[in-house]
């Protein structure tokens, strides 16, 4: 008993500090418990603070006091204000498309001119260089068809949406697009993971859908609502085999990928198909999610069982391992790679190491029939260079345009029917916009490959094949 409470007492002359320290370790141990069994928690943040057309700012910062207190003005319903703060903050920084859509919708409202809307979701939160690279597209296909008189006397209003690349984040948003009935049509979402998730949803909900980056060929035929401005992997990755085995003359690769990425899976699949359709061979694999993988081990190993060729299938998330590969390999041999390979991280930090690596992407500034678009694009951006992450975005809105611009008082159901339309065309940055009746686009694959040069302001840029 007399040890008991002298214990007792013991505790309860600890000061409150104690407690709080004591406190703040269970949370840690707690948290570090959910992270190990459950992966990183989502963002706590509810659905309205997700969405905007202008009263708050997605980005984790303004890019200038001029934005912040535009998005004040312009959730006080003073509009004339709000469009004057955006247009400073522009001047400023020409190279910000969050504002630049503000704008759009801030002089819509302040003329008070009857709009269609559309929703883009993007993963702000969590990967803003891809999020940003998208709404520039989206931005720019906005300003032009206002500009031009919108759509039937109407202009296009943009509600703008961070999913955080979260599939559960991304459904909650996909239901409440439904559930605005202004919403006619969403672009997005990016990962192909999250698209596929959502897809269900917009399917049920009667909402189309175009994604501008999503390329796993699970989403070919997956709802008569869900369409997509990107080609699918089946088409780059037979691209890149037949470049392999006509221009490369080599017949066995190593493929690297990621086996909790949709994206990197499909692309790895296709591309194993498709060689070996024409009697090549995948000596050895390597999961670039294997936390023992090893860049260097990988590469003597596939040497060993006759490799030729590397193939990259990684996605954004393992990009750094698939570039430490690159230079271990020290050029020693060719390397493929599918689109999330093309970025300037593999240029600044792969440098030598990369030349000669050829990408499979869906459009390039110096390819054929991009000269105008590409001149439009530097001019509204501030001289900035914009990459096919932005043309297919541009594409998606453009393809909503030519669907609305059929109906004098559009539906979500008109709209998907004109989409899926045999005849259904809508001219996008380079080229006619087409979709299959899977719901893919009817387009081909652009080839690049890394050379010295000073574009990209690293001393290396991706470069179209045809055009060296």
């Amino acid at each position: 008993m007399t040890t008991q409470t002298s214990k007792s007492n013991a505790h309860s002359t600890l000061p409150p500090i104690a407690y709080i320290g004591i406190g703040l370790s269970l949370i840690g141990i707690a948290s570090f418990g959910w992270n190990l069994i459950f992966g990183p928690r989502p963002v706590l943040q509810s659905i309205g603070d997700r969405t905007t057309i202008g009263d708050h700012y997605l980005a984790p910062n303004p890019e200038n006091s001029d934005t912040q207190q535009g998005v004040q003005a312009f959730a006080l319903k003073n509009f004339t204000a709000a469009t004057a703060f955006y247009e400073e903050a522009l001047r400023k920084n020409a190279n910000d498309p969050e504002t630049r859509i503000y704008l759009n919708n801030s002089k819509t409202l302040e003329q008070s001119q009857s709009s269609l809307e559309i929703a883009v979701s993007v993963p702000m939160g969590t990967n803003i260089d891809v999020s940003k690279e998208i709404l520039r597209g989206v931005a720019q296909a906005q300003q032009e068809i206002n500009d031009a008189g919108g759509i039937g006397g109407k202009k296009l209003l943009v509600m703008l949406a961070n999913d955080d690349g979260n599939t559960q984040v991304a459904q909650q948003l996909a239901q409440t697009f439904i559930e605005n009935k202004n919403i006619l049509g969403v672009v997005g979402h990016i990962a192909s993971n999250v698209t596929l998730a959502t897809a269900p949803t917009y399917d049920q909900g009667k909402l189309p859908l175009i994604s501008p980056v999503s390329s796993a060929v699970q989403l070919s035929n997956k709802s008569p609502y869900v369409f997509r401005t990107v080609p699918s992997d089946y088409t780059a990755a037979r691209s890149l085999a037949d470049y392999m085995l006509k221009h490369l003359r080599r017949k066995k690769a190593v493929v690297y990928f990621n086996s909790t990425s949709d994206y990197s899976k499909s692309l790895k699949g296709e591309f194993n198909t498709a060689i070996a359709l024409q009697g090549g061979q995948v000596v050895t694999e390597f999961d670039l999610a294997n936390p023992s993988f090893s860049p260097r081990q990988s590469l003597e190993q596939s040497q060993r069982k006759g490799a030729e060729v590397i193939m990259m299938a990684s996605n954004t998330d393992t990009l750094d391992k698939a570039i430490q590969v690159m230079q271990v390999n020290q050029k020693r041999l060719p390397i493929l790679g599918g689109d999330d390979v093309y970025s300037p991280k593999t240029l600044d930090i792969g440098r030598e190491q990369g030349v000669g690596m050829t990408v499979a992407i869906p459009w390039h500034s110096l390819g054929a029939g991009s000269a105008d678009f590409t001149n439009r694009a530097s001019h509204l951006w501030g001289g900035a260079q914009v990459n096919w992450r932005t043309v297919t975005a541009y594409d998606a809105v453009q393809s909503f345009m030519g669907a609305l611009k059929q109906q004098s008082n559009p539906t979500r159901e008109a709209v998907q029917a004109a989409l899926r339309s045999t005849d259904f065309s809508a001219q996008g940055a380079s080229s006619a916009i087409q979709f299959l009746p899977s719901g893919d686009r009817n387009s081909s694959i652009q080839l690049v490959t890394v050379t010295q040069g000073n574009r990209s302001g690293f001393g290396y840029d991706f470069v179209p094949i045809q055009s060296k």
